[in-house]
């Protein structure tokens, strides 16, 4: 896989509920587009299937939203001010220096 492309995405589980864990993080799409790989996992399209998800994990079936972040950070669909949204660590200056356009200082 390290030929194909990846992608800095939000990534929210809504197997329980509507507001789930979620996260920003790299993905990467396979070869024909259709799955994307985060985390060890396998995600494939919905198409329409599920309610406020667009993605499934092909191991568990579990639904999520995934997309591209916003530049203004309001990635959540429901509940803005209370659930945070972790960041990987290996995706963190490059999410706020080129999604946010913030510069992070560092000491």
């Amino acid at each position: 896989m390290s030929s194909s492309k990846t992608r800095i995405m939000y990534i929210e589980d809504k197997s329980d509920s509507l507001n789930g864990p979620a996260r920003i993080g790299r993905v990467t799409f396979s070869k024909s587009g259709l799955s994307l790989y985060y985390a060890g996992r396998r995600f494939g399209r919905l198409s329409g299937q599920g309610f406020k998800a667009n993605y499934f994990d092909e191991t568990t079936g579990g639904h999520f939203w995934i997309s591209g972040p916003r530049k203004d950070g309001r990635d959540r669909l429901y509940d803005q001010s209370t659930m945070p949204v972790e960041i990987d660590t290996d995706v963190t200056d490059e999410y706020w220096r080129d999604i946010r356009n913030m510069v992070v200082a560092r000491n």
